[in-house]
Parts: structure tokens; sequence; C-alpha cells
């Protein structure tokens, strides 16, 4: 890896530009649109989840996550506006596929149990850990092409889903897990 300047490595081994390479911005463009669709139908699947939960702690979570998701949503809209692009939604086989095991999993568990709530917990943080992996690389994809302004959109929105994972875990450490472990 190449020194700057001050004999560091830098964090890029190099940076490029929008305009030098047409096809990885498409590659990102496709990709925030595959992710606006995906926060797009969770603000309509967490209401689902929030229904099912039985702990007031996790419907608490859940809810501040549906109104961070919403945020979500606002503030991809602002890096469409950045990339002079419209907000578009390309649907996303992978949250669609995530909600729809979370969706399996209130099916086949019991009603008002915290073995239920363990559940949502579990479907929820795999589509926490999606959206901080899509988050993360797209931040860094943000980066290379020096698109500062949606780097710092994306790396806002990538902190928040790192705090719902972590308070969906406290959730679950704090009494719900071992709630589940005494039912019958």
């Amino acid at each position: 890896m190449k020194k700057n300047e001050t004999g560091s490595s830098p964090k890029f081994a190099a940076q490029t530009t929008v305009a030098e390479s047409p096809a990885l911005k498409e590659l990102f463009t496709d990709s925030i649109c595959d992710l606006y669709w995906a926060e797009n139908h969770l603000v309509k699947a967490l209401p689902k989840m929030i229904s099912a939960a039985t702990s007031p702690a996790l419907k608490q979570a859940i809810q501040s996550h549906l109104a961070e998701t919403e945020g979500h949503v606002a503030r991809l809209e602002q890096v469409f506006e950045l990339l002079g692009e419209k907000a578009v939604a390309k649907k996303c086989d992978a949250m669609e596929g995530l909600t729809k095991e979370a969706e399996g999993i209130v099916e086949e568990t019991p009603a008002g149990t915290a073995t239920r709530d363990v559940g949502i917990i579990l479907a929820a943080q795999k589509v926490e850990h999606y959206e901080i992996a899509s988050y993360g690389g797209l931040h860094q994809l943000a980066l290379t092409l020096g698109l500062d302004e949606v780097a710092a959109l994306l790396a806002q929105t990538l902190e928040e889903e790192k705090n719902a994972d972590d308070n969906l875990s406290q959730v679950s450490e704090k009494d719900i897990n071992y709630k589940a472990s005494q039912e019958a």
C-alpha cells in the first residue's frame, strides 16, 4: 500500500470519482434503490412485529426503531437528491425473505409467550445485521467514489442500525431469554 505525504498508509488504496467510474456509480445507485425498497418495506413490517410482541421493552425497542426507519427512508431520499437521481425503489429480495421468516416465526410460536418474543428478537436482529452490512458497504463505497455528503448520511444510519441491534440484545439479555427458558 502506498504511503501518503504524512508517511502513513491511507484508508483507501485509491479514491476515484463518479465520473471516472460510471459502472461503480451504477452499482452504488442500484444498491441504494435496493436499500430504499428494504427500508420502505420495514416501515410496513415492523408494526406487525410490535403487535405480535408481548414484552413492553421489546415493543418499545421495535417502536423506536420504526420511527428511526421512517427517518432512514427520508435520509435515503436525501441521498437520491445528492446523487441527482429520482428516488426509486428496487425490490430487495433479501429483506423480503427476512421479513417472511419473521412472519413464520410469529406464526409458529405461541401468542403471548416469551418464546415468541425471543423469536421476534432473532428475526429483528437478522434484519439489523443485513442493514448494518448494507449501510457499512455503501458508506465505504461512497467514500471511495468521493461522495462525502452521501457517506455522512449513510454513516449516520449505520450507527442507528448498530444501536438498534445493541438495544435488541439488551432487551433479550435482561429477561426475555430467561423467561422463555422457564416456559413449558
